[in-house]
């Protein structure tokens, strides 16, 4: 029997903290933007979201015909099923995708890990997931002709990496001292294969990773 690594946790984030005025930044917005285009390019008949947050993914992608089940140990956010993420009581490859979406940093290090497992446990295509990214870029986009877009992301630099501390959500993110992103990438690379890795243009501090199940 798996272990519930979720009852040493304690709520962080309840529904108040997804008032629109407060949490839907126009940075956010073009975060859920790759969301839902990383979710529909795989074109899925049914994903798991682990943190339904708001419940906005869920109410997009039934709009393009996409069946969503969400996931969460706390009740006030209203999931489909109340569960740990770490020990899901679903039965291996139960959905096309699953997703986490700035989600596993609420856990410690080692715990995500174990979550990450069972999410692509119970994945029969991919697992989407983003991550807080504490590396500073500074996010620069620019219109060409014909429609094109220039988007750049110029590092801040002679940048030192902080050491992160618990601020009553995050238990840790990617670049800090002790999680560089390489370690992330290889840490991820050991339990599934990492097709695609990269910041959200517009808002970097979220950063992604498309991962496939090892065969």
């Amino acid at each position: 029997m798996r272990k519930n690594m979720y009852k040493k946790y304690e709520a962080q984030v309840l529904s108040d903290h997804y008032k629109f005025s407060k949490y839907l930044t126009p940075e956010r917005w073009a975060s859920i933007w790759h969301q839902i285009n990383e979710i529909t390019k795989i074109e899925p008949n049914t994903v798991l979201e682990i943190g339904p947050g708001n419940g906005l993914l869920k109410t997009l992608l039934n709009m393009d015909r996409i069946n969503v089940t969400t996931l969460d140990y706390v009740e006030d956010t209203h999931p489909d099923i109340i569960a740990s993420a770490t020990n899901i009581p679903l039965s291996d490859n139960s959905f096309d995708v699953c997703c986490a979406f700035q989600m596993l940093e609420h856990v410690k290090y080692q715990d995500s890990l174990i979550a990450l497992k069972e999410m692509i446990r119970v994945s029969r295509k991919k697992i989407i997931i983003s991550l807080p990214d504490a590396e500073i870029v500074y996010p620069l986009q620019a219109k060409l002709p014909r429609g094109l877009k220039l988007n750049l992301q110029i590092k801040k630099i002679f940048q030192k990496r902080k050491e992160h501390k618990f601020d009553g959500q995050h238990y840790w993110e990617i670049n800090k001292k002790e999680y560089p992103l390489k370690k992330i990438e290889n840490d991820i690379s050991e339990i599934a294969i990492i097709k695609k890795s990269y910041r959200a243009p517009l808002n970097p501090y979220h950063h992604f990773f498309v991962l496939e199940k090892r065969t």
